[in-house]
């Protein structure tokens, strides 16, 4: 703010020095052209460096200015001075008038000058126009006050531009990050709530065996461990990406897989992991969601489907990436939460009599993002099934 006001300063310094120079230089060659008028001496100069010093204060007090300026110039005027530079001041006092000040209170002080100036129209030591000369009179106010009101509007709207846009960027911001937040949260459930089934399911194995099979319990009460470690260290990278920007972590993806299925086996499920295609580097959301996929699937089996064994297949094609989960369990009912979820009124569950909870609305949403589609539903020849196809662009 400070550097702006010195370099407006700055530039009405040298805009009034032009003025001044230029007025007193060229005034003596307006009056060799206009026969008739006073010739110029020491009060003429007077005139003209005063309308010109005048407009050093033009933008602190653009009023006192403009009548400054305006009574200098009709003096000039009246007195018979030709005709010159020392109405460029009169119209730069009026211009400033128009583009700094409302427009109601400018056409006043604007009219008030015309006033002043119409002076010499009717008395003057040198050549009176009489009426003839109200109208080009009126032209030296019209004229820089209708350029002033145009600049000032063009500015108000480049100044209401610049402020919606600002708005606009804050509320994509906001936005971003509303999104960011939920993204976020729906990682922090998968992580969450994968380790806690797995963690619970390894407790009751250990409670089982510790009255009659210690070492047992021993191994299940490792697994507690480590896998309790693992969620943790998930966890943690989740929540370091919200801390320190997200992408500087890496995230899951089925690369993690096997480790997955490690980790479910000492929960009691075993996992056959098939792969079809050639695996390759995919998108770092594509992976992401399929990882998710299968994690979410698998949990729900551990949880609800009463079976010890599931089979993961991911197969990679030219353009998509497909992820199935299936077991032979108990059906769709209690799947995806359903269990932390309200009961639901009878027509809100699916045609299976599953009710879309957290993990099956997240799968939801993750695929879609994506322009990929979701299959969940019993099997025809029982258990229960889980597909999801994410398009990849095809390699060059």
């Amino acid at each position: 703010m400070r550097w702006t006001r010195w370099r407006g300063a700055a530039v009405d310094a040298v805009l009034v020095l032009a003025l001044l120079v230029f007025g007193l230089l060229a005034t003596d060659l307006a009056g060799d052209n206009q026969p008739g008028s006073m010739p110029v001496d020491a009060l003429c100069r007077t005139l003209i460096a005063l309308a010109a010093l005048a407009l050093l204060l033009r933008r602190r007090a653009p009023v006192a200015t403009l009548a400054v300026v305006s009574v200098a110039t009709s003096t000039y005027l009246v007195l018979g001075y030709p005709y010159g530079p020392i109405l460029l001041a009169f119209l730069l006092a009026v211009y400033t008038v128009a583009v700094g000040l409302p427009v109601r209170p400018a056409a006043l002080a604007s009219s008030g000058a015309f006033v002043v100036l119409l002076a010499h129209v009717f008395a003057s030591r040198g050549p009176a126009p009489g009426w003839t000369g109200v109208l080009p009179a009126s032209a030296w106010v019209v004229v820089p006050f209708a350029v002033g009101v145009v600049v000032r509007v063009s500015r108000e709207a480049a100044s209401r531009t610049r402020a919606e846009e600002a708005r606009e960027r804050a509320e994509q911001g906001r936005r971003q990050a509303d999104e960011e937040r939920l993204r976020i949260a729906q990682e922090v459930h998968d992580v969450v709530g994968h380790g806690l089934a797995a963690i619970s399911m390894q407790a009751d194995i250990a409670l089982h065996l510790l009255p009659k099979r210690p070492e047992q319990a021993e191994i299940a009460l490792t697994a507690i461990s480590r896998t309790s470690r693992e969620a943790l260290d998930e966890l943690r990278v989740t929540l370091g990406a919200v801390r320190r920007g997200a992408g500087r972590e890496p995230v899951p993806g089925l690369a993690r897989l096997p480790a997955l299925r490690d980790r479910l086996a000492g929960a009691g499920l075993a996992v056959d992991l098939r792969l079809a295609g050639v695996p390759r580097e995919l998108p770092a959301a594509v992976d992401l969601a399929a990882y998710r996929v299968v994690q979410e699937a698998l949990t729900n089996v551990l949880r609800h489907a009463g079976v010890a064994h599931a089979e993961v297949t991911v197969a990679y094609r030219a353009d998509e990436v497909t992820v199935e989960v299936t077991d032979r369990g108990v059906g769709a009912a209690g799947r995806f939460d359903a269990a932390d979820e309200p009961e639901l009124p009878a027509g809100l569950a699916d045609g299976h009599g599953q009710a879309e909870g957290h993990g099956l609305a997240g799968m939801r949403e993750r695929v879609a993002a994506l322009g990929g589609q979701l299959t969940v539903g019993p099997r025809p020849a029982g258990g229960f099934r889980v597909w999801a196809r994410l398009p990849v662009e095809p390699s060059p």
